[in-house]
């Protein structure tokens, strides 16, 4: 029983520790804030389809990229509440491959705009900023989650063993 909280709890951290990563990787490129996002961290949306210790590792790894990547405090909020419902929702339908990257793509699409305008009184209406995010959020979770995903299937039982 033991084995088994280390073993989430470390996957959970691993996973927070890469989404920080590629996060500033994105950041650094200017791809990670504005309008238009395209974090790569987002591919790992797809996570909770293998683990549900990813579930936390993304929530985890949200904030401490928002706040490392200067956002506002309720960007910080939200931002992170969009990557748990995201990840929640995966790990919901995880038994649909297919629907892995939906559930982010949309708590982003939704969520995100919102946070945009009115945190950031960025210029632009909620639609376009949905169009923008959903965007961002296809290429991130919809392309690069499902290229992630399909490679990671084939080494789950490694990577992704229950069992210490």
């Amino acid at each position: 029983m033991r084995n088994k909280k280390v073993l989430f709890t470390t996957q959970a951290a691993m996973i927070a520790a890469l989404y920080v990563v590629l996060t500033m990787l994105a950041n650094a490129l200017g791809l990670a804030n504005h309008a238009i996002q395209v974090r790569f961290s987002e591919a790992l949306t797809i996570l909770p389809y293998f683990t549900p210790a990813a579930i936390p590792g993304l929530t985890i790894g949200c904030v401490i990229s928002n706040l490392l990547t200067g956002c506002m405090p309720l960007d910080v909020v939200f931002g992170s509440c969009a990557t748990l419902l995201g990840a929640v929702g995966t790990y919901l339908l995880r038994k649909y491959k297919w629907a892995a990257p939906l559930p982010p793509i949309i708590a982003n699409t939704i969520i995100v705009p919102f946070v945009l305008a009115y945190v950031y009184m960025a210029e632009g209406t909620i639609p376009y900023f949905m169009l923008t995010v959903g965007i961002g959020e296809v290429i991130s979770c919809g392309v690069l989650g499902m290229i992630l995903l399909s490679i990671l299937e084939k080494y789950r039982h490694v990577i992704f063993k229950t069992e210490v």
